[in-house]
């Protein structure tokens, strides 16, 4: 899979991803990276890209002729024009759902804003998708871009040692987690629940799954009533006795 990344800090990209997993499965070849600085593409003889928005305000906004003209850069070499996604705060909230879509497909551009923002004219040429990591503000679009490359990353073949490790951690199902231990069998008088030392498979497997149903019924009310509309939800639900207090 290749992610191109247009941004007016390369580096900041390259480097947050060039290193662990991300980083490993670009060396093997599973993962391709490549961030493109928007202010290459500027006409300006100082290399500017911003500018004061009409209508006054506070703040400078990226011009759009830089940022159209590193998006058709990447298009031209492609020959195609993938998805490009915009990072802001009122795009859709990113998810694990949003993340297994998109690692479907075959490259992804993601377009990082700066200052106040991008003229909307060139949004509205390129941008196939506007996506949130949350509701608050950051300095930039790197950070997000980085925060979703990693979770698409992980639902990429061969990126992950461990294929079922992709599948059987928080948010599948809706359902968080389950907690997880390691040797020594006790640590500071805690010992690692006794179902887990059994090697009995299939009562390891209920617990954890117990667990994770708890978990999120505790934890994320969100997430547990999503869970609870799903028809696995409610069988499961059927079936557990819930403490009030967890």
């Amino acid at each position: 899979m290749k992610f191109y990344v247009l941004t007016l800090f390369p580096e900041m990209v390259e480097q947050g991803l060039n290193t662990s997993i991300i980083g490993r499965a670009v060396q093997a070849g599973h993962l391709s990276l490549e961030a493109r600085n928007i202010r290459d593409y500027s006409k300006n003889k100082h290399n500017k890209v911003d500018d004061y928005p009409y209508g006054g305000g506070a703040g400078m906004l990226m011009q759009a002729q830089p940022v159209y003209d590193a998006w058709k850069a990447v298009t031209g070499e492609l020959g195609r024009k993938p998805r490009c996604i915009y990072l802001t705060p009122q795009g859709r909230v990113f998810s694990q759902k949003l993340a297994k879509e998109l690692a479907q497909e075959e490259e992804l551009i993601f377009l990082c804003g700066h200052y106040e923002g991008i003229d909307e004219r060139v949004l509205e040429e390129i941008v196939t998708d506007q996506v949130s990591i949350g509701d608050y503000v950051l300095t930039g679009g790197e950070l997000p871009a980085m925060v979703m490359i990693d979770a698409i990353s992980r639902m990429v073949p061969g990126v992950l040692s461990n294929e079922e490790s992709g599948s059987t951690e928080s948010f599948e199902n809706c359902l968080l987690e389950y907690p997880q231990y390691t040797r020594p069998e006790e640590w500071e008088g805690k010992r690692v629940p006794q179902v887990l030392l059994s090697g009995h498979h299939k009562r390891i497997e209920e617990w954890r799954r117990e667990q994770s149903i708890e978990r999120t019924r505790a934890r994320r009310p969100d997430l547990w009533e999503a869970y609870r509309q799903s028809t696995e939800g409610y069988l499961s639900e059927k079936n557990l006795a819930f403490p009030e207090k967890l």
